[in-house]
Order: C-alpha cells, then structure tokens, then sequence
C-alpha cells in the first residue's frame, strides 16, 4: 500500500484530471507510477515527459535494448514493480517469458550478443557503484562493440532514469500488481 494519498481519477480534477485522461489515452491505461505523483501533477508531466524522451525517442539503441536495461537496473534494485511493468514491455521484443525471468535472475546465463552483455553490466555497475565506473572497463569495451558515444550516453540515461523510478516507488510504497502491467500501449 502507497505511504502517501493518492488521488484516484475519479476523483481528479482540473489539470491532474486532463493529465489523467491524456495518458489513458496515449498510453492505454494509467500506472500507480502516475498516481503515486498525484499530489503534484505537474512532476507527471515533467516525469512523462523524460521518460518519453529516455525510451521511446530516436536513439542508437533498439527499444528492446533499453528495455533490457531497465529490467536489469530494476533487478539490482529489487524494485518488482518496475521488473514486471519493462519485462512486460521487453517482452513486447522477445516475446519469451522464460528469457525475461532470467534476465531479472542473472543476466549472466543468457544468451546475449556482446553488446547486449556490455550493456546489462554497465547497468548493474552504474547501479550497484556508480563511483566504480572506469572509462577503460566499462566505456571503452562498448565503443569497441561499435556503440557511438551517443549510444553509450542514452545508456547511462537509461540506466540513471529507472534509478530515479526505482527510489521513487520503492520510497512511496508503490506495489507490484501483475494485472496492472497488462494492456499498455507500445
């Protein structure tokens, strides 16, 4: 149960009102991660916004390879939440249950091209030791794949986001619901 109040839609009004009813509309339904915000509906707007810009934008990187990280940064972090709402969105890509739920375990026993690799250890690194991130360890490896600087950049976006989201459901007492990460639109 969220340490806070919420505000439900149906008892929205105003602006929260209109954000609510646009992001049912964009996105198919609405997220705890919307409501828990609700006190401040601005920070919904600003937050969608980022995470818009951060995984759904132009980028090197595949969605699939952004999603990846965002289910391994949610891993390290033990945030179920965020595991099962990006595995359901990777998912969308791998359309392989039993892959998602290895990844969420241990990224290590799955079959990953280098640069997937490289990527999932550069988000469980950043994660766990964000002072620990030597350019000769875990940048320099990625360029040698062929990721640009631009790729390895919206990486560390990725990864530094869904640190963010984590904290902020994990802090406010955002629960998993399984039936809730159901029915997005991708």
């Amino acid at each position: 149960m969220e340490f806070i109040d919420i505000i439900e839609p149906e008892e929205a009004e105003g602006k929260l009102k209109d954000i609510y009813k646009e992001l049912k509309q964009k996105r198919g339904k609405l997220a705890q991660i919307h409501k828990i915000q609700s006190l401040n509906p601005e920070s919904i707007t600003k937050h969608m916004d980022l995470y818009m810009s951060i995984m759904f934008s132009r980028s090197p990187l595949s969605r699939a390879q952004r999603e990846m990280m965002a289910v391994v940064v949610s891993s390290t972090n033990d945030c179920e939440y965020c595991q099962l709402h990006h595995g359901e969105a990777l998912n969308h890509y791998w359309k392989d249950r039993n892959r998602i739920k290895q990844l969420r375990s241990n990224y290590n026993k799955l079959d990953l091209n280098n640069v997937d690799k490289r990527l999932c250890q550069l988000a469980r690194e950043l994660t766990l030791n964000p002072n620990s991130i030597d350019e000769d360890k875990y940048i320099t490896p990625l360029k040698n794949t062929g990721l640009s600087d631009r790729a390895i950049l919206d990486a560390v976006l990725v990864i530094s986001y869904f640190n963010f989201v984590n904290r902020m459901v994990q802090g406010l007492g955002v629960e998993a619901n399984e039936k809730e990460v159901q029915g997005y639109k991708y």
